[in-house]
C-alpha cells in the first residue's frame, strides 16, 4: 500500500481506496503523531451548524479484546444457542487490526434548524475520513458495523448516552495484502442530468 505523496492529488487517493479486512490488518498501527494527524484530519467535516454531532471512542491494545470477550459474552446472553464459529468470531473480531475507532453519531433530534439527518451524514464523513486519512498515511482500514452498532447493551458497554450511536468501527493497521480490485458503477449508470 503506497503512502500519499506530494506527486499524487486528493483524486489519486480516491480512484486508488480500497477497504482492506479487518483480519487482514495487523501491526503496526499509526504512531502517536501520525494519530493525531489522521484525529485532527478526519474532524474536518461538513457541520452544519458547528453542532460537532460526533466523538471517537479508542479501542487499541488489550481493549480491544477485552471488549471482544464482552460482546462475545452478551452475544451468547442474548442467543444461548450460538454456534461456536459465531462466539469465537464475536470474540475475536476486534483482535486484528491494532487500532478501531469507533465514530460515534451525538443527535440532536430536537434542534429548531439541524435536522438529523444532516447531523447522521456529519457523523459519517468522519468514519470516511478516517478511511481516507489511514490509506494517505500508507495504512489500510476497514469501515464495519455488526451487530454491536445496533444494540443498545453494546452501546451501554461503550459508554454512550441515550442519543448516541455506533455508525462504524474503523479498523486501522498495516494490510497483510494488496486488495484486488473490483467492478465499480459505471458513470453512466449512476448519473443523469435533471431536467426542467
Amino acid at each position: 500500500m503506497a503512502r500519499y505523496t506530494a506527486a499524487m492529488n486528493a483524486l489519486d487517493l480516491l480512484q486508488q481506496r480500497h477497504s482492506i479486512p479487518a483480519m487482514q490488518l495487523g501491526e503496526p498501527g499509526p504512531d502517536a503523531a501520525e494519530l493525531d494527524r489522521l484525529l485532527s484530519a478526519a474532524l474536518r467535516v461538513p457541520d452544519h451548524g458547528k453542532l460537532t454531532p460526533w466523538r471517537l471512542l479508542l479501542l487499541a491494545g488489550e481493549q480491544r479484546r477485552e471488549f471482544g470477550r464482552r460482546l462475545a459474552l452478551m452475544a451468547i446472553e442474548k442467543q444461548p444457542d450460538l454456534p461456536e464459529t459465531k462466539r469465537a468470531k464475536d470474540r475475536q473480531r476486534y483482535e486484528h487490526a491494532p487500532l478501531v475507532i469507533a465514530v460515534i453519531a451525538h443527535i440532536d433530534t430536537a434542534h429548531a434548524r439541524i435536522p438529523a439527518q444532516e447531523q447522521l451524514l456529519s457523523a459519517g464523513c468522519v468514519a470516511y475520513n478516517l478511511l481516507l486519512g489511514a490509506e494517505a498515511l500508507g495504512f489500510g482500514a476497514q469501515w464495519l458495523t455488526g451487530w454491536a452498532a445496533y444494540d443498545r447493551d453494546a452501546a451501554t458497554l461503550l459508554g454512550l448516552a441515550e442519543n448516541e450511536h455506533v455508525i462504524g468501527f474503523i479498523h486501522i493497521g498495516t494490510p497483510a495484502m494488496q486488495p484486488p480490485d473490483r467492478e465499480r458503477p459505471a458513470i453512466a449508470d449512476k448519473v443523469s442530468r435533471w431536467t426542467a
